[in-house]
């Protein structure tokens, strides 16, 4: 399989200016300014392959959005180099934008205030697509999610659940190679959980994309992901199979002890944040 993205000691960093209390002491900062600066994501080093699902795993703030966006081009990296289908992300040509996609999943990409078949109607003339093929799309894709009775529905008035499904095919509309997914299934009810993975499980199978996926439904990683990446304090400290580093991580339980892929996940987290 060929490697649709590459990175190399992908770093970024960020600087917040301290502002310090009080009117004079405003005023100082003008001219002798202070920052703090913290490492979102510390010399990330990465090859993936094309057709698989790769989970992306780490507590909160530990730099799972800040590497999706820097691959999709919406964070210019501090220091650092990534291709992904043999673009710069941040140089964000036409020819790259074309073929990826980014969800995220406290975040709409599809108007409110009109229907989700208006919403895609507007995508098809962004993405210079055949009207008549942005159609068909939107049809299959609403089949398979089975929320073809609700295209029509101003977004507004649909369920959380509805309105994702509606933001996926937004996404999937213009058949990206590299799908960038950030909590597609947070706060849905496990009946639109169990929907959204069936579909992109069989979406892949069908259409061979590269997809990034982050969670913290374990459920979602453990039932989707080819391979696991573990993201620590701006660091990935696994990379690998998720029956590999569940054996891996439970070689002090006994035998017969049931693995809980949940809990192992948690206790090595937990490691982790001590240990870095």
């Amino acid at each position: 399989m060929a490697i649709v993205i590459e990175t190399k000691d992908l770093t970024r960093v960020y600087k917040t200016y301290q502002k310090p209390e009080g009117f004079l002491n405003s005023l100082r900062g003008f001219v002798n300014r202070k920052y703090d600066s913290k490492t979102a994501l510390n010399k990330t080093t990465l090859q993936i392959e094309s057709g698989q699902i790769i989970g992306l795993v780490g507590a909160n703030g530990a730099g799972k959005t800040t590497l999706l966006k820097m691959l999709s081009g919406l964070v210019t990296p501090t220091s650092g180099d990534a291709l992904v289908l043999g673009y710069r992300p941040w140089e964000r040509k036409n020819e790259f934008l074309r073929q990826i996609s980014i969800l995220l999943g406290q975040k709409n990409q599809l108007w409110w205030d009109i229907s989700p078949m208006d919403s895609y109607a507007l995508l098809a003339r962004i993405y210079d697509l055949d009207p008549s093929a942005a159609r068909k799309r939107v049809e299959y894709l609403a089949s398979m999610l089975q929320c073809t009775h609700v295209l029509h529905t101003q977004l507004r008035r649909l369920s959380l659940g509805e309105r994702m499904k509606m933001e996926i095919i937004g996404a999937l509309l213009h058949e990206p190679r590299v799908l960038f997914l950030d909590e597609p299934t947070i706060g849905l009810d496990i009946v639109a959980q169990q929907t959204i993975r069936e579909f992109l499980e069989q979406y892949v199978k069908e259409k061979g994309p590269t997809v990034i996926l982050t969670s913290h439904y374990m459920d979602d990683i453990a039932k989707l992901a080819h391979k696991l990446l573990l993201i620590s304090k701006g660091s990935i400290v696994y990379q690998g199979t998720v029956p590999d580093f569940v054996a891996k991580a439970n070689t002090e339980l006994a035998e017969s002890e049931e693995v809980d892929f949940e809990d192992v996940i948690r206790r090595f987290l937990e490691t982790e944040s001590r240990v870095r």
